[in-house]
């Protein structure tokens, strides 16, 4: 029996003759040979839908007992049952990339009210839809800023932006061969160091990029960089924002930002086992021709009766190329809708409660873990939900101990420190819990050294 190919050997011979290639290898040489694989990877044998059910259902039971303290990008919020009802129905679960777009009239007025609901959120003007996920949508704005400022080819980047992020920003942009300027964060405060940013800059930077709150949780001075950037064909401000924290932080606008992202996951998407994220993506109104993504406008037809339509689409690599403003194309519809009917659940004040809820515990846990002997702040200075410690005895021992006692600690950041997340989820006996388990791995761990 053959394999269905709809190549025969020699018809891809030919093809790699014509690219002037003798193998495919080649046509990838571009990935390190450490990545290939030396040998047959071994792959077990195949399972009957009974087997695959009970083996993914034992590794689900091993997280159900943890209380989830780890961030750095991914927070466990909660998700009313409402949610995934909604997003259920057949209707919107099929939904795909609207390619006869205004036959899809219910799922226009979705990405429609999205937009709408993401634009009042951050106080920007336009916000499209379509973005993979928080990081791609970073390196899709910092890609945009260089179309905007041509001629300008140098990026002012913090420190202080999650290092995930980080790699698939030089990802992103490894054909495009800007240059990137990482500003460092200051030793005492967490913060992007002000004096930094202006050392660097002069009249080949593009834009300057930070992510308020930053990935140590710590809150950037927005406003005296915004007041750094006053003069006219100023470089571009980029903020990466967390969407909880704008329930009780001030929005992108008031700090005369021209483009911010998000990584949408904290509205109403499931960590689960890491994806799928969206990214969420806002602009200023003059910029909105180089805008990635694509656009729902509101109209009405010849009858006068409402209507959606596709007002911008930038998925042009079907006709441009390599010459396309962007090649974002897969249709993030499922995540959107999420994100839509959470806003649409919580509302503005429930929002508010969410971000007070979550802030609230973080400085509570803060304050009595750094009371601890041997756990120590990284940094002075404010935060949000999320919080960097010193741990003397190791990150990698005290996350395996706590993991033993039913918490999954934070995130290791290095050897000594960890990135500790608190969202509104964690109750005040699982709060309790974590700080006196801390006391108890941390004394124990001194005693038998």
């Amino acid at each position: 029996m053959h394999p269905f190919l709809p190549n025969t050997e020699e018809d891809r011979q030919k093809m790699l003759r014509e690219m002037g290639v003798d193998s495919y290898r080649e046509l990838v040489n571009v990935i390190p040979d450490e990545l290939f694989a030396k040998k047959d990877i071994d792959i077990p044998d195949a399972l009957s839908e009974l087997e695959v059910k009970k083996v993914v259902q034992n590794l689900s039971e091993k997280n159900r007992e943890l209380k989830i303290f780890a961030g750095a990008g991914a927070y466990d919020h909660f998700v009313p049952a409402v949610i995934k009802s909604i997003v259920s129905r057949p209707e919107f679960y099929t939904a795909y990339t609207p390619y006869q777009a205004e036959v899809s009239q219910g799922t226009l007025q979705a990405i429609f009210e999205f937009q709408s609901m993401v634009s009042d959120l951050t106080g920007m003007e336009v916000t499209n839809a379509s973005m993979y996920d928080g990081g791609s949508a970073l390196a899709e704005a910092i890609l945009m800023a260089l179309r905007l400022r041509k001629g300008k080819n140098k990026v002012l980047i913090s420190s202080g932006v999650n290092p995930l992020y980080l790699k698939v920003i030089n990802t992103y942009l490894a054909g495009v061969h800007p240059e990137l300027v990482s500003i460092p964060i200051e030793e005492e405060s967490g913060m992007t160091g002000l004096t930094a940013i202006s050392a660097n800059m002069d009249d080949m930077t593009c834009c300057i990029v930070l992510q308020h709150p930053n990935y140590y949780g710590i809150l950037e001075d927005m406003t005296q960089v915004s007041s750094l950037l006053s003069f006219e064909n100023a470089p571009l401000l980029i903020q990466h924002y967390n969407p909880i924290s704008l329930g009780i932080l001030k929005p992108p606008s008031d700090f005369g930002v021209d483009i911010a992202t998000a990584e949408g996951q904290p509205l109403g998407i499931p960590v689960s086992f890491g994806g799928p994220y969206m990214g969420l993506f806002s602009t200023k109104q003059k910029y909105i021709r180089q805008m990635p993504g694509r656009l729902i406008g509101e109209t009405v037809d010849t009858k006068g009766n409402k209507g959606y339509v596709m007002t911008l689409q930038t998925r042009e690599q079907h006709i441009r190329r390599e010459k396309a403003t962007s090649n974002i194309c897969s249709n993030q519809n499922l995540c959107l809708l999420r994100v839509l009917v959470y806003l649409s659940l919580f509302g503005k004040k429930g929002l508010k409660e969410v971000a007070e809820l979550s802030a609230y515990n973080a400085h509570w846990l803060y304050e009595n873990l750094t009371s601890i002997k041997g756990i120590e702040p990284a940094f002075k200075g404010d935060f949000f939900n999320e919080f960097a410690i010193h741990v003397e005895i190791g990150t990698a021992v005290f996350i395996d101990r706590m993991k033993k006692a039913g918490i999954l600690a934070g995130v290791p950041i290095d050897k000594n420190t960890l990135l500790v997340a608190v969202t509104e989820k964690r109750t005040q006996d699982e709060l309790d819990s974590y700080v006196e388990k801390a006391g108890i791995v941390v004394k124990d761990y001194d005693s038998s050294h």
